[in-house]
């Protein structure tokens, strides 16, 4: 009997060490979530922010937004995580968004929501824009915006200004330009840069001469961008412009002879007669001029003299092409005694009239037209004088940019004085 208890007890302990499993437990279903910012039914959004969808828990497979029944442009960032917009957002508007995601359980999610940006109380507005929509033009043009009231935000309005360029033919049809070339962009996509000229005009430069034969489009996304507090861009702007020919003249002081090379070609060599220089007003200014404008004839009257004063003077000129705003011009004059031997003109480029109707008529704006031999120094701000600054002095201006080196749209093109 003693040994039949012993083995009971010995049997009971033995099982009492045995190892008992607990059922696993369920980790909670996590279901993806969709949000956005601004907040669904917002009625007073700021539109300088932007509109963004973000998916937590998963990943977004599809956001379509309307503004108006437009499409809003945007994209993802690399994990499909984020959805942004391209552009701010047009004040005072209506959006509706509709967002998809998924999480890797096969879960989904799905919002459909809207907002509504609010009304600015004043308006950023475009007072103009050089060069004139459909123009074409010299490969020195720059694009001039002004602005009818003040930018306080600089930064935000030329982060909205977008200059693309495309070869208007086959890039090997111009020399050694290759299609990487043409095409390669820096974020504008074109190397070049935005410069400040106060608070209401902002102008656009490239780094080189714009290759020939391009057609070019400038975009200002300005709708919803927040240019000063409570002052918005109400819409987009665009022009799309071509450069022409490269047609680059040379102007000697010094010799009297005026070359224009066209495509690297010489097209037309010139007698002129340039000024006096008997004063500052009436020496031609040395430098990088472009052609601005012309007229045939054009009134010409001395500055700052009255009829009877002494070199008073009220002419009309022909086949006149302006080139400064200190009131040079390359323009006709039958004077051929001076052309080639000496200067005699007011300030002005003269030649002889079949020629300078020749110029006048094959001139595009923005040709440049780079003129040596004087002690008078063409200004940065005299007309477009803008080749007269350094690219390093010309970046300094834009809000966007720093002085360094930069990868070149346009670097295989032909230096300036080519």
């Amino acid at each position: 009997m003693r040994f039949v208890a012993w083995a009971t007890t010995v049997l009971l302990l033995v099982a009492g060490c045995s190892a008992v499993t607990a059922p696993p437990e369920e980790r909670p279903r996590v279901l993806p979530r969709i949000t956005m910012s601004p907040a669904a039914e917002s009625t007073a959004a700021r539109p300088d922010r932007g509109l963004v969808v973000k998916a937590h828990d998963g990943t977004l497979t599809a956001v379509v937004a309307y503004a108006g029944g437009m499409i809003v442009p945007g994209g993802f960032n690399a994990s499909h995580t984020v959805w942004r917009s391209d552009w701010t957002l047009a004040p005072d508007t209506e959006y509706v968004v509709n967002a998809t995601a998924g999480a890797p359980g096969g879960d989904t999610a799905r919002i459909m929501n809207r907002f509504r940006t609010q009304r600015p109380q004043r308006s950023l507005d475009v007072l103009s824009i050089t060069p004139n929509d459909h123009e074409t033009v010299g490969v020195g043009m720059p694009i001039i915006l002004t602005f009818a009231e003040a930018v306080e935000d600089r930064l935000a309005v030329e982060r909205a200004l977008e200059v693309r360029a495309s070869p208007i033919a086959t890039p090997a049809a111009y020399g050694q330009h290759g299609t990487k070339a043409y095409t390669k962009a820096y974020t504008g996509p074109v190397d070049g840069a935005w410069h400040w000229f106060g608070d209401t005009q902002v102008v656009f430069r490239t780094r080189e001469l714009w290759p020939a034969r391009q057609n070019i489009v400038l975009t200002a996304h300005l709708s919803g961008v927040r240019s000063a507090p409570g002052t918005y861009g109400t819409a987009d702007r665009t022009i799309a412009f071509a450069v022409g020919r490269r047609m680059v003249s040379t102007v000697d002081t010094r010799t009297h002879q005026m070359v224009v090379r066209r495509d690297g070609e010489v097209a037309q060599r010139m007698a002129i007669s340039a000024g006096m220089a008997t004063t500052r007003e009436y020496t031609t200014t040395s430098g990088v001029h472009l052609t601005m404008e012309k007229g045939n004839p054009v009134r010409m009257i001395s500055p700052g003299r009255s009829k009877g004063d002494p070199g008073y003077y009220d002419v009309m000129i022909g086949h006149a092409v302006r080139i400064s705003n200190s009131g040079e011009y390359v323009h006709a004059k039958n004077n051929v005694w001076a052309q080639g031997r000496a200067n005699v003109s007011h300030g002005c480029v003269n030649a002889r009239p079949d020629q300078a109707a020749w110029f006048y008529d094959n001139a595009l704006r923005g040709d440049p037209v780079i003129v040596t031999g004087t002690d008078r120094k063409l200004e940065w701000s005299n007309g477009w004088g803008f080749w007269q600054l350094s690219w390093d002095a010309w970046i300094k201006g834009s809000a966007l940019r720093v002085p360094g080196p930069v990868q070149a749209f346009i670097s295989s093109v032909p230096s300036l004085k080519s």
